[in-house]
């Protein structure tokens, strides 16, 4: 194996439960000891900026943030990179979630800072708030705002797979970047927005290579993550893609397969 100089690693079912606050204390820990030895560190997320921040606050050191799923990339807090949605985009989408969700659309609409929800559902409120800890601001209208946004995701609790492999996904996979993100959610981006992309940016920008790169991942938008690291691994609770675009399998984040993997670093 190469010597490694940058870890990617994705956060939700990858490093830890769908939606959690915080990272473990052994987590924070191994990813000290890496920034330590002088290997980058990357959270490669469809979660927010100030999202992730603040789950990795602990760690305090220089991380690199590869958020939204590439459209927003950061180090160290500054940005390096962004990539807005088409406003169209952004208008005809919301047309569709609403037809597809007449009694309540939740949908997180992303910025460079923070979110926006029009939901009323106090559940689906908290769960971005409390549970990813997005920078949350309320609006009686997405589309009234006279903002850039970077992502739009739809939520359905318990599953969204089969309106969004079965809908949206075909509908809109031409168009821009549209892709499951968990059991629950689809994500849109632009249409040049991948993590792959968005690792790649980062290795051109500390100049290393490929192959010094490890990357962790376990939904459909890691696939590209996983091809763009000489050295990819799925954990063992992945879908059946990922598995299949990645190197390794590595255990389920509950058994902590990627500090297992990490460890081995060090």
């Amino acid at each position: 194996m190469q010597t490694i100089k940058l870890i990617a690693t994705d956060v939700d079912g990858t490093l830890v439960k769908e939606s959690s606050p915080n990272i473990t204390k052994e987590q924070v820990e191994v990813f000290r000891r890496l920034e330590d030895a002088g290997i980058h560190v990357a959270v490669a997320t469809g979660r927010q900026y100030g999202s992730i921040r603040k789950v990795f606050a602990p760690v305090e050191r220089t991380l690199c943030y590869i958020a939204e799923n590439g459209a927003h990339i950061l180090i160290g807090g500054d940005t390096i990179f962004q990539v807005n949605m088409k406003r169209s985009h952004v208008e005809e989408l919301m047309r569709d979630f609403r037809a597809l969700y007449p009694a309540g659309c939740h949908v997180v609409a992303s910025t460079n800072h923070g979110c926006f929800l029009e939901s009323g559902d106090e559940d689906f409120i908290r769960l971005i708030r409390d549970g990813y800890r997005n920078d949350v601001t309320m609006t009686e209208d997405i589309l009234g705002l006279d903002e850039e946004f970077v992502k739009l995701a739809v939520y359905r609790k318990g599953s969204i797979r089969e309106q969004g492999e079965g809908i949206l996904i075909p509908k809109w996979k031409d168009v821009v970047k549209a892709t499951m993100a968990g059991e629950e959610w689809v994500d849109f981006m632009d249409a040049t927005v991948d993590k792959g992309n968005g690792l790649q940016v980062l290795i051109d920008h500390l100049g290393i290579r490929p192959e010094e790169v490890m990357a962790f991942g376990d939904n459909e938008n890691d696939i590209g993550l996983m091809q763009a690291a000489g050295e990819s691994y799925a954990v063992g609770n992945a879908v059946d893609k990922v598995k299949a675009a990645a190197k390794h399998v590595c255990a389920p984040y509950w058994e902590n397969g990627v500090l297992q993997v990490l460890r081995t670093l060090l």
